[in-house]
């Protein structure tokens, strides 16, 4: 299942919410987001590599990963981890770090929930500037969970 979830009114306008049935265990999908050496050989929009991560996987801890680019030019992501919850949840905040305005910061929370011989895996992103930012992480978000789910089948990302 791939599927964008609709905003309702309550929500507002910029949030993204994804769900995704991946085929491993909640506790193997939560560690290829929460152990470096994983998260970088999956991390990214497809045809993008993952060259960095830093992952210090506790409340109040920070993360920081780049991708590159097949130009060969690098993005910057970081933030901090708010709720840390094996194998069930994870919360982090999310900035660019070439943003141009400063202070401003995303939210992005991660359920991870059995479901058949897998997890379905619920996303839900908020606090975008623009519909054009939010048009863009979903692409992104959509992209990097091929690369996941590649990934937990044992295949190149």
């Amino acid at each position: 299942m791939n599927e964008a979830l609709p905003t309702g009114p309550g929500s507002g306008a910029l949030e993204l919410r994804l769900e995704r049935q991946l085929p491993a265990t909640p506790e193997r999908v939560f560690a290829a987001f929460t152990d470096e050496e994983q998260f970088a050989q999956w991390w990214g929009p497809e045809g993008m590599t993952c060259p960095h991560a830093e992952i210090d996987a506790r409340v109040g801890g920070r993360y920081r990963a780049s991708i590159r680019q097949p130009n060969g030019a690098q993005m910057w992501v970081g933030g901090v981890y708010r709720e840390v919850d094996p194998p069930r949840r994870l919360v982090f905040t999310w900035a660019w770090e070439d943003n141009t305005v400063p202070g401003q910061e995303m939210l992005v929370a991660l359920t991870f929930e059995p479901s058949g011989a897998g997890t379905r895996l619920s996303l839900q992103q908020t606090q975008f500037p623009s519909n054009e930012s939010r048009g863009q992480h979903e692409h992104g978000w959509l992209s990097t969970l091929n690369c996941l789910e590649q990934y937990l089948l044992g295949g190149k990302a």
